[in-house]
């Protein structure tokens, strides 16, 4: 494996991880029918991903997953449970598509890299969605749960066709999104002090 070839496929691996942090079972899906249609080579201890099995499964999880951010309260229950999720799910996806390295490299990047990214992205929606719910009463949310569907979708799209791209997008994104709990933190009154 060339060094370019190595760093596509870290590359797509942080790409489809980040994805995970917006929405956990999308990215996996989109993951799986590339490899069903034979569009991505995964690692052979993650095949079955590419098999009509989990790609029913994940089409089903994934729906279920869309559908839940949309009702109220649903969607910061999903948020606890989501967090955790997406680091493992960051983990495996970076994993499924590193290939070609030695189990100890392999598995370190995929974990620092892809889980790590994973939980930051996770965790930076999370918080939008509890400052949503604060200060929108939770109406807000189905906003939030828009972008982050879009965003699921189209990075994981396009850590397929261009990684590298989809690295520099996931930056971008995580940049505005830092810049935009600062604004909300600058804006809200600072706590009351009891005397």
């Amino acid at each position: 494996m060339s060094d370019l070839d190595l760093a596509l496929s870290i590359a797509l691996g942080i790409g489809l991880a980040a994805a995970t942090g917006f929405r956990v079972f999308l990215p996996m899906l989109v993951m799986s029918a590339a490899a069903y249609g034979g569009h991505l080579q995964l690692g052979d201890s993650f095949a079955w991903l590419g098999t009509p099995s989990a790609l029913t499964l994940l089409s089903v999880a994934a729906l279920a997953e869309i559908l839940g951010y949309y009702i109220p309260g649903v969607d910061n229950l999903l948020d606890a449970l989501a967090t955790p999720a997406a680091f493992v799910a960051g983990t495996l996806v970076a994993a499924a598509v590193i290939t070609d390295l030695p189990p100890l490299v392999k598995w370190s990047t995929a974990i620092i890299a892809g889980g790590g990214v994973a939980g930051l992205t996770q965790s930076i929606t999370a918080v939008l969605r509890a400052k949503s719910t604060v200060l929108t009463g939770g109406l807000g949310n189905s906003v939030i749960a828009t972008g982050e569907l879009g965003g699921a979708l189209i990075v994981s799209l396009l850590a397929l066709a261009a990684p590298f791209a989809a690295l520099l997008l996931v930056i971008v994104l995580l940049w505005l999104a830092v810049r935009m709990l600062r604004q909300i933190a600058r804006r809200e009154p600072p706590p009351a002090r009891s005397s």
